[in-house]
């Protein structure tokens, strides 16, 4: 009988343990793929894993209709630029394409179909437990999403009436999802603004509930934004940091609030009738949604733009703080050697959360990696830097 991936036997087929292998990424997102790029460029021993069963799917899985919100030209990854007009808006498809293609090109060993269970300390080794096997590691690098994973939704959605289509905006696709009637978007930040001017567009009467935390003065599609936008990255990169004292006022405000309105404004929901309420979605009543000073609004739909928790329970260590972050500088963790985090909004500038961001991020953690373990074990590697 053959054993599952990842699970090493003798010659007698008697189970040997966990794989050996020096580094393993978990998430094949920008980060992660970054950060194998910058260890293969090193020649490091690494494999990724990920959960979805196609590289680029963790785009792929959001609204048809999304775009980035930056242009091409600052989209790309390292070593690689992205395929389009530079001063284009890539789709979520091409975005997915991208990455499958960024893998193939560099040949980062990526485990598609695994998801990640545990990840404890034993030995002196990190043990990544999967769904098929287990792996035993020197290093640790989660890369697993910026804001978090697990779709946040209040429980009063739960005492929504059965007749209303409720779904969170991972779950959204496309307006064939929605029922005749109206519709209450709930979270007034980039993706909130984006689905709730999709659904009034299409003629749906439109609610978006909740505070609008500003919104980008320009139309990022503009001849003005070509100007303005390089000059919006420049800060993003280098004034917005955990070095400033802008950057670490900011940080924590990012962290837990939605973002700006980006590519649609408040004049371009006001065009299409969306109606902008301020107030919160605080409860039920017979079974309508009900806004923070007591209107219940009569729709047959609910999308709820509420974000994502940050859920690393299934790290065994004491790696994050009472507010669900890693406890981490740089995306390393002090209490932990060998355990490293990238991708995270804000981990050092606010471009952090941004595709072109994201690799000074993994540059530094390998960098921080490599001179850990300098006499790790090394592969061959085309990237290597002669």
């Amino acid at each position: 009988m053959s054993s599952e991936p990842g699970e090493k036997r003798d010659d007698v087929g008697r189970d040997r343990g966990p794989e050996r292998v020096e580094t393993v990424v978990i998430g094949a997102g920008q980060a992660g793929l970054a950060t194998g790029y910058h260890l293969a460029r090193r020649g490091r021993e690494f494999v990724i894993l990920d959960t979805r069963e196609r590289v680029g799917d963790n785009w792929r899985c959001h609204w048809d209709s999304l775009r980035l919100y930056s242009p091409a030209r600052v989209g790309g990854l390292p070593g690689m630029r992205f395929p389009a007009p530079p001063t284009s808006y890539p789709t979520k498809d091409e975005m997915a394409d991208f990455l499958e293609s960024y893998v193939s090109t560099f040949e980062l060993p990526v485990r598609t179909g695994v998801r990640v269970t545990r990840v404890s300390r034993e030995d002196g080794h990190y043990v990544v437990t999967t769904d098929r096997s287990s792996l035993r590691c020197d290093n640790v690098v989660v890369a697993s999403g910026t804001f978090g994973r697990t779709p946040y939704v209040p429980d009063l959605a739960g005492e929504l009436d059965p007749g209303i289509m409720a779904m969170h905006s991972s779950a959204y696709k496309n307006l064939a999802q929605l029922r005749p009637g109206g519709v209450l978007v709930v979270g007034a930040s980039h993706s909130g603004g984006d689905i709730a001017f999709e659904a009034g567009a299409a003629g749906h009467p439109t609610v978006l509930s909740g505070p609008i935390h500003g919104e980008i003065p320009f139309d990022i599609e503009s001849g003005r934004a070509r100007v303005i936008f390089p000059i919006l990255m420049l800060l993003a990169r280098h004034l917005l940091t955990i070095k400033t004292p802008l950057g670490r006022k900011m940080r924590p405000q990012i962290r837990a609030h939605g973002g700006p309105l980006i590519r649609v404004k408040r004049a371009d929901l006001a065009r299409v009738g969306v109606e902008l309420v301020p107030a919160r979605t605080v409860g039920v009543s017979d079974g309508l949604p009900a806004l923070d000073g007591g209107r219940v609004l009569d729709v047959a739909n609910v999308v709820w733009c509420t974000g994502f928790r940050q859920d690393f329970s299934w790290i065994d260590l004491p790696a994050t703080g009472d507010d669900g972050w890693p406890l981490e500088t740089r995306g390393v963790v002090p209490s932990s050697p060998g355990l490293y985090f990238v991708g995270l909004a804000f981990q050092y500038a606010f471009a952090s959360m941004l595709v072109g961001g994201v690799g000074r991020d993994a540059a530094y953690v390998v960098g921080q990696l490599c001179a850990r373990e300098p006499t790790g074990r090394r592969v061959a590697s085309s990237l290597e830097a002669a």
